[in-house]
């Protein structure tokens, strides 16, 4: 088989059937990639590779060139440590990097069938490494694929390519018929938590009401964007900041994918969720949260509860949320699926390093939840 690529800079360039057509059965379909390219993203420039075999297209791979911050997973005392050196040095831990994958979610590729995927992996890691040269950038990765990419990923190991363990992903099976019957399957100790939790908002006097959205008007996006700044703000850990054409942008382009899920007290927005949905598959995507009302009432649990409410309502089958504050999602019974990154230093004299340094600031170095659960066997 002759494989041949193309390389676009905007997905306009490239039909959205053509695309699609690879990507069957993912919510981040063409329109999405539309969403991202159009808002304007200060940290990325996109890439899509295109496979073809005798000009019909076998595979694609979304990429994108951004500074990667190779300290993103540090947490706790360390975290203090690395500010610190960043206030003399801010790009010290930043490298220019092409990464194959999406910049918020688990990557992706395309494939026509099963027979060509390794052909068009080995087409697209040429690509990449056409691309980086081209732009300056040092490392090439395939960033967050999940276990079921590992056995066609494994190959670039071959290759200069070395892999380490990204933050997980979070996914609920939703096979209970309401939130209370899953409280019964969490310990003892998260069911009092949660249902002493709730009895406390219920007789504190706010009346939190829930409202679902396939779009926003400019008042409202203006009042999301504050609480998701809120919510970023907050982070200890961070890899992208969405600009607010991009809340304005998923729904116009995505009207039957998109949700925005809003709660409110008295009229005021204290809460928010921006979610994709397609079928049986719900992803929640970006939140955020008056911190005035999100402590004492409980917030980031009342969304919860009502999303899995919501969903049982839609007959939504798994409900991903995706990385960090992984301690609540514990106690909520999340199941966490390991991500895996695969990358290479374009020079072979500090390859090497580029490895151990990955190894250090994995966030499995740095996060006692993960850490702990990994001794348990839990993921």
């Amino acid at each position: 088989m002759a494989v041949e690529t193309k390389v676009f800079n905007r997905i306009a360039e490239i039909s959205p059937r053509e695309w699609n057509s690879v990507f069957p059965d993912v919510l981040e379909d063409y329109y999405f990639f539309k969403s991202l390219e159009g808002s304007n993203f200060a940290q990325f420039r996109f890439r899509y590779i295109l496979a073809y075999d005798n000009n019909s297209l076998i595979g694609a791979a979304p990429c994108f060139l951004m500074d990667f911050p190779m300290d993103a997973g540090v947490q706790g005392a360390a975290r203090q440590i690395v500010n610190l050196i960043k206030k003399f040095f801010p790009s010290v831990f930043n490298i220019r990097a092409l990464l194959c994958g999406l910049p918020m979610d688990r990557g992706r590729l395309g494939f026509l069938n099963k027979d060509i995927q390794k052909e068009v992996i080995e087409s697209v890691s040429r690509a990449m490494s056409q691309i980086a040269e081209e732009e300056g950038a040092r490392v090439i990765a395939f960033r967050d694929f999940d276990s079921d990419y590992v056995p066609l990923l494994d190959p670039l190991l071959k290759r200069g390519f070395f892999k380490i363990e990204s933050l997980p992903t979070t996914v609920m099976e939703i096979n209970f018929s309401s939130f209370q019957e899953h409280l019964l399957g969490l310990s003892a100790a998260s069911r009092y938590d949660l249902r002493r939790k709730f009895r406390k908002v219920d007789r504190s006097g706010f009346e939190i009401k829930m409202q679902v959205k396939p779009g926003l008007d400019h008042e409202e996006l203006a009042q999301v964007y504050d609480l998701y700044l809120q919510t970023v703000n907050r982070q200890e850990m961070g890899f992208e900041i969405a600009p607010m054409e991009f809340f304005r942008a998923v729904s116009e382009n995505m009207p039957e994918k998109a949700r925005y899920f809003l709660w409110r007290i008295d009229n005021k927005l204290v809460g928010f969720a921006l979610c994709l949905l397609s079928g049986e598959y719900f992803l929640d995507i970006y939140l955020g949260f008056d911190y005035s009302f999100a402590y004492q009432c409980h917030l980031y649990f009342i969304k919860i509860r009502d999303l899995f409410n919501w969903c049982i309502e839609n007959k939504i089958k798994t409900y991903e949320m995706g990385v960090t504050n992984y301690e609540p999602k514990r106690r909520l019974g999340f199941k966490f699926i390991p991500l895996y990154m695969y990358a290479r230093h374009r020079s072979r004299l500090i390859n090497p390093f580029l490895k151990i340094l990955g190894g250090l600031f994995s966030p499995l170095n740095f996060d006692p939840v993960l850490r702990k659960m990994r001794k348990e066997g839990r993921f």
